[in-house]
């Protein structure tokens, strides 16, 4: 897990050292264990070190092949990586090192720019193939690791972080499309852009080719999210144990590591899943007890300390525990608003990187986490809705009424009362977006019924099409920002057993009744584990989530807060100053928060004033072809 940057210059130009110095410089906390330079001519490649895998000299990047042909600086782990070795090798490859960095190079050579497609990890790279003059850059089917770039009058430039490419652009300003979407929706990471004009994402997905000598490139999708039918037929039981089995590989993939590795653990189901399965095979593995990390809400009603202390009594880990109060958090804040570089939508994030800062602190430089549960197993209550139309579809409207009965009696969070919520709300567009255009009624201007919200309308009949847009688009792609910055932001590297890809794959083609059954929501992971912990963790009715102890922290930042907002040059240029005074105090917290963090931002970053139409993208400016839906 590392830092990368660089440069691929227009023709006539070359990168200096100095410029690719100070990119990386600016991530030195994504990689403290060593850095490296490449230049050749226009193209020009930085890297940032986290040792985790072969922690030699020969694994430091940017790494050369033995040919000398391809160079590539990497963010990210290939966990499939001996397997892949051993493929290459009897194919006639020879490798200089034992890391998944020199995998991943011979695997370029081997299969082309399809290499990625073989490849069961997270990664963000680009690769100077200096035969055909290009630049090959792809980042993961998930979008676990970033990799922003932008366009200027010299080239193109990349990096992990967005910090690396502000001294690049003339001035610094939002894009107001996107504050205003956040501000009025809570969305965000939901398209390819930043908040910052002129700064995109490569799409979770993606290839992206750059031609040296020409500057054009094209933009190409090589995995989407699809359902198969390889587990139709499957009984109840036989679902339970292909899941179970496929997760316990997942899990124990990750744990592949030259360094310690540990856990989140929240007390929900999903993170004491992966405690339950890591644990022993760890402790096997190393002859040491697995350690947790927990954050303790200071909060009595949303914490779940004492399911978490059940789960590392049961298998017996060694539970680390941080308890951020209302203090840390005001004194962390700054920090943590530097870190997200981007607004973000709850002070549950603070609380994340508490438990990055613990993992640091404890000498564990790898966590696994249970991120891509809920969005893989409906377990959500936004899901409801379309799980319940799906049971319409397929059983009639008794086997509907029956499902909606079985999921209050058995989940706290789904009442008959959420269901039609969601059901009317998710599926009416525009009258949620005039419901959030009222509320927050003291904006100059509304805009546009976002796509965001048009697409979950269009899905909320199919709980397969809403679970794509969510893991795609819509949910999945914020919460992977949040982890990446937070863990990176301590030199920690997370690792997600729930989004190896295979076990994506299968459980969007579970059928909807072996995700949700009998009012239990992920049924097939509870059944899955249920031999491994205590029954109260399988079988709990209330989901809290992630939950940092808002009330309390909202109560002692309240006058802070406000005086942010009211004296913010970009929220008073977005706002009407007056009005926004006197309606502030009746919003909801979480609609304070998104102003205050808006303004927080800017703040930090310098942001000079929004863009009223935001800049052409890649594809508008004719450099960059999109190739593939």
């Amino acid at each position: 897990m590392c830092g990368i940057g660089g440069f691929i210059l227009n023709p006539g130009h070359s990168a200096s050292r100095a410029s690719v110095q100070e990119m990386i410089d600016l991530v030195a906390h994504r990689g403290p264990d060593g850095h490296g330079i490449f230049i050749d001519g226009p193209v020009a490649f930085g890297h940032r070190r986290l040792a985790i895998i072969d922690l030699s000299e020969a694994g430091k990047q940017p790494m050369s092949s033995l040919s000398g042909d391809l160079v590539i600086t990497y963010n990210g782990e290939i966990y499939n990586h001996i397997e892949l070795r051993l493929e290459l090798e009897a194919k006639g490859r020879q490798f200089s090192s034992s890391s998944d960095t020199e995998v991943i190079l011979m695997a370029y050579a081997q299969w082309g720019e399809r290499c990625v497609e073989r490849f069961n990890g997270m990664w963000a790279f680009a690769i100077w193939d200096k035969r055909k003059r290009q630049v090959f850059c792809s980042r993961d089917r998930f979008g676990v690791k970033p990799f922003y770039f932008t366009q200027t009058p010299l080239g193109f430039a990349f990096g992990s972080e967005i910090r690396q490419l502000l001294p690049l652009m003339p001035t610094i300003k939002a894009r107001e499309d996107l504050v205003l979407d956040f501000i009025l929706t809570g969305a965000s990471d939901h398209t390819d852009s930043t908040f910052f004009d002129g700064i995109e994402r490569l799409p979770a997905g993606h290839n992206l080719v750059l031609d040296v000598n020409t500057g054009r490139a094209r933009l190409v999708r090589y995995f989407r999210v699809e359902r198969t039918s390889d587990f139709e037929g499957l009984s109840p039981d036989e679902a339970v144990r292909a899941y179970g089995s496929l997760l316990e590989d997942a899990v124990r993939l990750r744990l592949r590591s030259d360094v310690p590795v540990g856990t989140c653990l929240s007390g929900g189901l999903d993170s004491s899943a992966v405690a339950a399965l890591a644990g022993p095979i760890y402790k096997a593995q190393s002859g040491n007890p697995f350690s947790a990390i927990t954050a303790v809400s200071e909060q009595a009603d949303n914490s779940e300390e004492g399911y978490a202390g059940a789960v590392a009594n049961s298998v017996g880990l060694n539970w680390l525990r941080v308890r951020p109060d209302r203090d840390s958090f005001a004194a962390s804040l700054d920090a943590v608003v530097r870190t997200q570089e981007e607004p973000f939508g709850s002070t549950s994030i603070s609380m994340q990187y508490a438990v990055m800062q613990q993992a640091r602190a404890s000498g564990i430089p790898v966590l696994l986490d249970g991120q891509g549960g809920d969005e893989t197993l409906l377990g959500y209550p936004k899901y409801l809705a379309a799980y319940l139309s799906a049971q319409r579809r397929t059983g009639g409207f008794g086997a509907m009424v029956s499902a909606l009965r079985s999921a209050g009696k058995n989940n706290a969070a789904w009442s008959p009362t959420r269901a039609l919520m969601y059901a009317v709300g998710g599926r009416q567009a525009s009258l949620r977006y005039r419901y959030y255009l009222w509320q927050h009624r003291y904006l100059r201007a509304g805009l546009a019924l976002p796509e965001h919200l048009r697409a979950f309308s269009a899905a909320c009949s199919d709980d397969f099409e809403l679970q794509r847009l969510e893991i795609e688009r819509t949910n999945l792609p914020v919460l992977l920002r949040y982890e990446d910055k937070n863990s990176m932001a301590h030199s920690v590297e997370t690792r997600l057993p729930f989004l190896d890809y295979r076990l994506v794959g299968m459980a969007l083609s579970l059928p909807g009744n072996l995700k949700i059954r009998d009012g239990w929501s992920k049924w097939v992971l509870r059944r899955a584990v249920e031999q491994r912990l205590p029954h109260d963790i399988v079988w709990r009715k209330n989901k809290l989530g992630f939950e940092a102890p808002e009330r309390v922290w909202h109560q002692h930042m309240a006058a802070q807060m406000r005086s942010d907002v009211l004296r913010s040059p970009l929220v008073s240029a977005l706002a009407r100053p007056s009005r926004l005074a006197a309606t502030y105090d009746k919003l909801p917290l979480r609609a304070q928060w998104r102003l205050f963090s808006v303004a927080r931002w800017a703040d930090t970053f310098g942001v000079s004033g929004i863009s009223g139409a935001p800049s052409l993208s890649p594809s508008q400016t004719g450099w960059l072809e999109k190739v593939g839906a």
